[in-house]
């Protein structure tokens, strides 16, 4: 048995003869995720369709347990090897948990009969992602999130030692997102599944994957853990973010921040400013912010949104230095709002803003 369960060697991709994305390697163990990120179109769907058989190969081999797989029966690849795709397939008259029972079928022989196994099977599925309350809906009838359940449930029952996935996440809410995600945890903890999927939530990518494989262009560009791909520089590289920004502490994007000379100056500090950064970001208000050490939450905001930061070394007493510039840079302020009450050693030298902002007499708003 190969040390890696799944893996292509030289693999070519594309449509009508004429590559898209060439030389792709790709090697993963059971009980591994790993996920596909890149912009739209970079050709991520179109290489899981080829991995798994509904492309042709333009060149190259995919292994599947030491296997060439183009050599396996549908029915040998169908038992070790299920696929949720983007797709909207749309059977006539068949109901949710019919779908789901197709799933089975690798293992009913020819005329499809479901045993009492079988069904026990599939309504298992169905209840871990949570499908059984619409089982007998007509598949066409329900939501696009709730197909998109019926599909994993579909592969699931499929008892597959490797699921592939395309956008899975794809018209889910907050809710059956996450519990989509928790469901293949487990299944890669429990069973050892290996789990390969693309997805367009960077967030999600950088918190559930082992490894994480991005395309660019006509090449697979990176491939490595998600320390090492989810960095700002690199985002911006990958998507060609050329407005707003990538925080690789949040995993989240954040707007462009409002051009202008700043007119609120914000004191903040322990996560309690982000929210008004946010605020002032949407009114198209530029604003100041400070002081805040480098280590602090909101710093991390505030420097892609803010027009100016006083910021500070992390974990030292804010410096009369950064205080002076922090006034000069508040007397050009029409407005101070205070987002904290706590001032304690670290940050006590904030308090100066406050009696600075009343000696000026400007408008002051505390939170």
């Amino acid at each position: 048995m190969s040390e890696y369960f799944i893996r292509t060697e030289q693999m070519t991709v594309g449509y009508d003869g004429k590559p898209l994305i060439k030389d792709i390697e790709i090697r993963m163990r059971q009980g591994e995720i790993l996920t596909l990120i890149g912009p739209n179109g970079a050709g991520k769907s179109t290489i899981l369709k080829s991995m798994t058989r509904q492309l042709r190969l333009i060149g190259g081999t995919v292994y599947l347990d030491s296997e060439i797989m183009s050599r396996m029966s549908g029915n040998e690849v169908a038992k070790r090897l299920s696929v949720v795709m983007t797709e909207r397939i749309r059977p006539e008259l068949m109901t949710c948990e019919d779908i789901v029972a197709t799933g089975r079928y690798p293992y009913t022989g020819t005329l499809g009969i479901l045993t009492k196994k079988d069904r026990e099977k599939v309504w298992e599925a169905m209840e871990l992602v949570h499908t059984l309350d619409f089982k007998d809906r007509d598949f066409t009838a329900v939501s696009d999130g709730q197909r998109q359940r019926v599909l994993l449930a579909r592969a699931i029952c499929q008892e597959p030692e490797v699921i592939v996935l395309d956008e899975p996440t794809s018209f889910l809410d907050i809710r059956h997102k996450l519990e989509l995600l928790a469901v293949l945890k487990d299944m890669v903890r429990k069973k050892h599944t290996a789990v390969l999927m693309s997805l367009h939530e960077l967030d999600l990518a950088q918190k559930i994957s082992d490894y994480v494989l991005c395309v660019h262009g006509d090449r697979i560009e990176k491939y490595g853990a998600p320390e090492e791909i989810f960095t700002s520089e690199y985002i911006h590289h990958l998507y060609g973010i050329t407005t707003g920004s990538y925080s690789d502490r949040f995993g989240c994007l954040e707007m462009e921040r409002p051009s202008g000379e700043p007119r609120v100056f914000v004191i903040g500090g322990n996560g309690t400013g982000i929210s008004v950064y946010r605020k002032l970001q949407r009114a198209g208000i530029p604003f100041a912010a400070g002081v805040l050490h480098r280590s602090d939450i909101d710093y991390e905001v505030a420097k892609v949104l803010a027009s100016s930061v006083i910021s500070e070394e992390p974990f030292s007493p804010v410096s009369s230095e950064n205080i002076e510039k922090a006034k000069k840079l508040l007397e050009s302020c029409g407005k101070l709002i205070c987002c904290t009450d706590v001032f304690g050693p670290g940050n006590m030298k904030n308090r100066e803003l406050l009696s600075a902002a009343e000696k000026l007499g400007i408008e002051i708003e505390k939170l």
